[in-house]
């Protein structure tokens, strides 16, 4: 993907903004519109540090949409639209953090192994079976589209000293 000097930098909605919890609507093709939103996902996911991947609804974009690069050089860029978990195996708990849930890192159970099935930017189905740290990016992703943050998987207590924490400010 090109970037070019025209893209804008989406605001990153912070939690409990409410519309972090809801679904993304479904893409039925890549239009140029689509692919601008695109450009503008990624341009916006390079801006801010530490950013493994973002959620159009992370942006206050309510399409399924995602954008994934945690390459070093920022020179891999993935995107999916409408994905969905179509299968999953295996078992990892570990630490996953939020662009809109600033400073929180707690440990989430996800699948090992996944196979995703999503839209690429040329409108063909595909189907990615990835595992490790980008079968967890592409979960915490598809969780964003509909409308779950990675807190939501937490326990009661956990999900509760979270939101007494935010409304504290």
């Amino acid at each position: 993907m090109q970037l070019n000097r025209f893209m804008s930098v989406y605001e990153i909605v912070q939690y409990p903004d409410k519309r972090l919890s809801m679904p993304g609507e479904r893409v039925e093709e890549v239009t140029p519109e689509i692919r601008r939103i695109v450009e503008n996902m990624f341009e916006t996911h390079y801006a801010a540090p530490n950013c493994a991947a973002l959620a159009a609804t992370q942006l206050g974009v309510p399409l399924c949409i995602t954008v994934i690069d945690f390459s070093e050089q920022k020179n891999q860029p993935l995107c999916l639209i409408n994905p969905e978990v179509i299968s999953g195996e295996g078992e990892t708990f570990t630490a996953e953090g939020c662009m809109s849930v600033a400073k929180v890192h707690e440990r989430v159970k996800r699948f090992e192994r996944v196979t995703v099935r999503a839209m690429d930017l040329d409108g063909k189905v595909r189907e990615y079976v990835e595992e490790g740290f980008m079968a967890k990016c592409m979960q915490h992703e598809i969780d964003h589209l509909n409308g779950i943050l990675f807190i939501d998987r937490l326990s009661a207590l956990k999900r509760k000293i979270i939101n007494l924490r935010f409304r504290r400010g």
